[in-house]
């Protein structure tokens, strides 16, 4: 989301910009524009995390909350960029923000290169896509059972409408990008599904073995290997990103006494 800032025009920051999110990307975009002075409005969805919402508004971004649901809030989303002429800063989509989610594949070089595997959690692709760009080994994807955008785009070759339904909502999206398909397909990306209860194991293991205070979807990755869903085809080391830390307590508590 930076490097994509960092992309702009100083005509276009004065102009503002908007962008969509369940609220992990509404954070980041809120938080960054605001460190450059530039007017955010990030079309989000009546049903978000409360807490998500909260934190967007008070890294300084407006909020627009027409859309009921996250399909029609991209339909929202193209009404405001033709009503407001800011540039749009997509969460997952844009070449420049997948490039600067590469940089992760890098910084893993750095701290684990034996790590023979990468596991993502994926939404809409971009975090997944920018890493299996920068990255030499092998790349697996993770999503929800309820919620695979990413892997439905997979296995069609274009980007697929489904209908998220996850407690990790912050893989939320309703379709995977069509840079992202095009990225994952051509890097041999792997995509593997998990339950929700895999995904609650997966949370509590971080939450207690780990000391990560995650939310669901930074959880999906770690679920899938205590599930045994990630060939490890002879690995010896692996790496599981854990992206998100935006967790309502009422939600991390009724997980956590859940065990």
């Amino acid at each position: 989301m930076l490097n994509k800032l960092a992309s702009l025009s100083d005509e276009e920051k004065a102009h503002g910009v908007i962008g969509i999110s369940a609220g992990n990307h509404a954070q980041a975009l809120a938080y960054g524009a605001a460190l450059e002075g530039v007017d955010t409005l990030i079309v989000m969805w009546q049903g978000v995390s409360e807490q998500k919402l909260e934190a967007t508004r008070a890294y300084g971004g407006t909020v627009d909350l027409e859309a009921t649901d996250p399909l029609t809030a991209f339909d929202r989303l193209e009404v405001l960029v033709a009503e407001t002429g800011r540039a749009l800063v997509h969460g997952f989509d844009d070449p420049n923000v997948i490039a600067g989610h590469g940089t992760i594949a890098l910084e893993l070089e750095e701290d684990a290169p034996d790590a023979d595997v990468i596991v993502v959690p994926a939404g809409g692709g971009g975090l997944v896509s920018g890493i299996a760009a920068a990255a030499r080994g092998r790349v697996v994807a993770v999503e929800p059972e309820g919620s695979r955008a990413l892997h439905e785009g997979l296995r069609a070759g274009h980007p697929v409408t489904v209908h998220p339904q996850s407690i990790a909502d912050g893989l939320s999206a309703p379709f995977a990008g069509e840079n992202c398909i095009v990225v994952c397909q051509a890097r041999g990306v792997e995509s593997v599904l998990v339950s929700e209860d895999e995904i609650e194991a997966g949370f509590r293991f971080l939450y207690g073995r780990a000391k990560l205070a995650c939310e669901p979807a930074g959880a999906v990755g770690v679920a899938a290997l205590l599930a045994g869903k990630v060939p490890l085809n002879g690995a010896t080391a692996v790496a599981a990103v854990v992206s998100g830390g935006n967790v309502a307590a009422e939600t991390a508590a009724a997980i956590l006494a859940g065990r």
